[in-house]
């Protein structure tokens, strides 16, 4: 019974060693498990392609996960982010997340940019991903607001699809402040053609029909005031924003080289 005894210690204290054999194993090893002081810094990769990217990393011996996005400033299939950022400190076999420029664009509506303000039409531009191209100022009574958006040179409508990050030109009113303009000649300019003239002008008109008219297409102007020379022959100036008077009738006068030229 007493043998049987001391046994039983005896096999308890082997037990207990073999615990502590273990325990100090385990920690004296953990460091080696969990790579303890192995840090890497993560690489500037901005800009880089993403083959070249993919190969720089898996030798450094981190996993990459990786998602796309699209940036104006970068080629195609480069990286545009990273994270964790350039110069962190991470173990190896971390995950490093990768952003790559896609190679498309992805396509995004036009926004309604008509009558709003210059400053508001720009950031809602940026805002639907689309830049400013360029900003051409015409003469109008709403100063400061977007008159016409133009891609390409060519009328845009709201709701229209377009890459990210083309360029929209934009027509914003410039006021008519003190603008001098030549009065044009319309004396037998056809109707149709002299709207277009004083419409390009942004000059006002006040319309007379005289007589019947049978086609108001092939109707001439045979009366303006203020007439295109004052009584010195000399072209006469009107602002801007103000008013042609202008008569209009079926057939032609029948003038004169000389009244021509005036």
């Amino acid at each position: 019974m007493k043998n049987l005894f001391k046994s039983f210690w005896f096999n308890v204290l082997v037990i207990i060693a073999i615990c502590f054999a273990l325990y100090f194993a385990f920690f004296a090893s953990l460091s080696q498990i969990t790579k303890h002081g192995e840090e890497l810094t993560v690489p500037d990769l901005k800009g880089k392609n993403v083959k070249e990217v993919y190969a720089q990393l898996e030798k450094l011996g981190f996993d990459i996960a990786v998602d796309s996005a699209y940036d104006t400033t970068f080629a195609p299939l480069t990286v545009v982010d990273i994270q964790p950022e350039a110069g962190s400190k991470v173990k190896t076999g971390r995950t490093i997340f990768l952003t790559v420029n896609k190679v498309n664009p992805p396509e995004v509506e036009m926004p309604n940019l008509l009558n709003l303000s210059f400053r508001n039409a720009v950031l809602l531009l940026e805002n639907n991903k689309l830049q400013l191209g360029d900003t051409i100022f015409k003469p109008d009574m709403a100063t400061g607001a977007v008159l016409q958006m133009l891609y390409n040179g060519r009328p845009v409508s709201p709701g229209q699809k377009l890459y990210q990050g083309s360029k929209i030109d934009l027509v914003v009113g410039g006021g008519y402040g003190n603008m001098n303009l030549a009065v044009p000649n319309l004396i037998n300019v056809p109707y149709p053609t002299a709207k277009m003239i004083l419409d390009s002008l942004n000059l006002f008109y006040t319309e007379v029909w005289d007589g019947k008219i049978s086609d108001s297409s092939t109707a001439v102007i045979y009366f303006q005031m203020p007439a295109h020379k004052n009584e010195q022959g000399y072209p006469n100036n009107i602002l801007a924003g103000e008013n042609v008077d202008v008569r209009i009738r079926q057939q032609p006068l029948a003038v004169g080289l000389d009244s021509l030229s005036q």
